[in-house]
């Protein structure tokens, strides 16, 4: 007689069959779902739904509103629209997954792509999902998957394991072909039922899927040009370096040249900036310049470097931030769970900004508000007194600053609007992206915990308000800004690890936080580390590392 175990489902009592999956437990609770139930959380670890019960626990799962598992299930779209292809179009090419574009995901082919073949491997994309196809998992020897790499012609795949110190490794089996995925997987194909293709162009095309920010629908593709244009242009540079994966990149420091990259990079880096300085510089109508970005984009460096560049055209900068001109904290608008809403544009006194920025403009004399973030009133200084003359420029930097609400009372040849966003120019290879969001987060980690005394928990538990506030008030007004820069730097990882790691060991099994941290983890583990002694104190890895020379 087989063996009865106590467990709780969403702190629910509930008695199964020792051995019994996760996968056939789920069935029980799909109707309470919006969508396919994708893991399951077990005793505040996340599990696939193969995985089976074997003792009492407490188990929650999971579908695509929950944020860890909506990566879960774009990396199975991912792997099902690969195999799809290639029993398709084998003989013409292959696919490679690029990066974020808008909600979605810009993946590129090998081979010209045509309308009809992204429609017929939409088609054929659903077809297996109706046959609800297994996803296996498969532990082998580390040396076994990568001779089974080299075979299949994967090098970057193999060279990635090879960097790995692991006995063995899971790879998932859809049908027959392996492959190594850098997350869990869905169990079966029947999850995956949510998705769009949209072609783009010859070269590639969009999936997307719900995210946790579409309220369970699959959102609308809306191309982002100039975001895109910098993401194939720091693409092309690092395909030009043979850099285009972590593979390449451990490469690079194996062989001794991590201090060439550096250099390299912050010339290129400051060259870009270089160049936007001079445009600003050669346009005599610009009087302001307004710098927006999502959390750890580099908006601190970025902003002083550009004074400094500047200043070598004759100019002189003058910097403000719109936080000095928040309204006072029993003004600011609340959340609907009481919480203050700093983040939305109501919570700038936009009048009194306005206002400001005209009296600047017409060479009257202000005095700046300069907010007191402890007793939440803005405070005013003679010593904070300013007057804009001839040759000055007013670099203005906030989250709103690319909102065309603002400033709506100066002419638009008057401001110049620069985008700033920490794009992740490599992968980890031609499958597996590295999020922006996650470059972004370590770098956050590391400054909050080096400069603001937060603990790498701190920064996890206030992440998601942050991300839901680039979501509604940032990315949304990107393609408002003149000019994008990309402020992500090829080589941080391995610099970022040094710091990073320690801080991310820290966080404790118990904690709600401890498998994001594993997650990231995990990502930094495939790079080798980089020390930061040849990182030049005018980087933008400084504002983050420490020893920056503008603070």
């Amino acid at each position: 007689m087989l063996e009865s175990i106590k467990c709780w489902v969403d702190e629910k009592e509930t008695i199964v069959k020792k051995g019994i999956t996760l996968l056939e437990l789920s069935k029980m609770y799909d109707e309470l779902f919006m969508h396919k139930i994708i893991l399951a959380k077990v005793d505040g670890e996340y599990h696939e739904l193969n995985d089976t019960i074997t003792k009492p626990c407490k188990i929650q799962f999971l579908d695509l509103n929950d944020s860890y598992a909506n990566r879960v299930y774009l990396n199975g779209l991912v792997f099902l629209t690969n195999y799809c292809f290639q029993e398709l179009y084998k003989n013409k090419g292959y696919l490679l997954t690029r990066h974020s574009a808008d909600k979605g995901l810009y993946i590129e082919a090998t081979c010209d792509l045509t309308r009809d073949m992204v429609y017929e491997l939409e088609a054929r994309m659903n077809e297996a999902v109706k046959d609800n196809m297994k996803i296996h998992k498969v532990t082998i020897l580390r040396d076994d998957a990568i001779a089974y790499f080299n075979e299949v012609k994967d090098y970057k795949k193999a060279g990635l394991l090879e960097y790995m110190t692991n006995t063995f490794v899971n790879l998932y089996r859809m049908g027959n072909t392996y492959n190594y995925m850098f997350s869990l997987m869905p169990s079966e194909t029947s999850a995956l039922n949510e998705f769009k293709l949209t072609y783009l162009n010859e070269d590639g095309f969009i999936l997307r899927f719900p995210t946790v920010y579409s309220n369970g629908e699959i959102p609308k593709y809306r191309h982002h040009a100039k975001l895109f244009e910098v993401f194939r242009d720091s693409k092309e540079m690092c395909k030009l370096m043979e850099l285009e994966t972590s593979v390449d990149l451990n490469n690079i420091i194996t062989r001794g040249k991590a201090s060439d990259l550096i250099k390299i990079t912050e010339t290129l880096y400051s060259n870009r900036l270089l160049n936007i300085a001079k445009k600003i510089a050669n346009d005599k109508k610009t009087k302001i310049v307004l710098i927006s970005g999502p959390s750890s984009s580099g908006k601190t460096t970025t902003t002083r470097k550009l004074s400094m560049y500047l200043s070598s055209f004759g100019l002189k900068p003058k910097m403000l931030s719109m936080d000095d001109f928040f309204v006072e904290r029993e003004d600011t608008p609340k959340k609907a769970n009481g919480e203050y809403d700093f983040e939305c544009l109501e919570a700038v006194d936009l009048g009194l900004f306005n206002k400001t920025m005209d009296k600047l403009l017409k060479g009257e004399k202000v005095i700046l508000p300069v907010f007191n973030f402890i007793t939440g009133k803005k405070e005013y200084d003679k010593a904070n007194e300013m007057k804009l003359e001839k040759s000055d420029i007013l670099l203005i930097e906030g989250i709103h600053c690319l909102n065309p609400n603002i400033l709506t009372n100066i002419e638009p040849s008057k401001k110049m609007k620069i985008y700033l966003s920490a794009l992740t120019e490599i992968n980890i290879d031609k499958d597996n992206r590295i999020p922006t969001t996650d470059n972004r987060l370590i770098r956050r980690i590391v400054r909050d915990y080096y400069t603001r005394g937060y603990t790498p928990e701190d920064t996890l538990s206030l992440w998601s308000n942050v991300r839901e506030g680039e979501e509604k008030y940032i990315f949304p007004n990107q393609d408002e800004a003149d000019i994008t820069l990309n402020t992500g730097l090829v080589y941080e990882f391995p610099v970022l690890k040094v710091y990073a790691l320690p801080l991310l060991y820290t966080v404790s099994r118990d904690s709600k936080y401890y498998e994001d941290a594993k997650r990231l983890i995990r990502l930094l583990d495939i790079f080798l580390p980089v020390a930061s002694d040849e990182v030049p104190n005018d980087s933008i890895i400084r504002e983050f590392i420490g020893g920056s020379y503008f603070k």
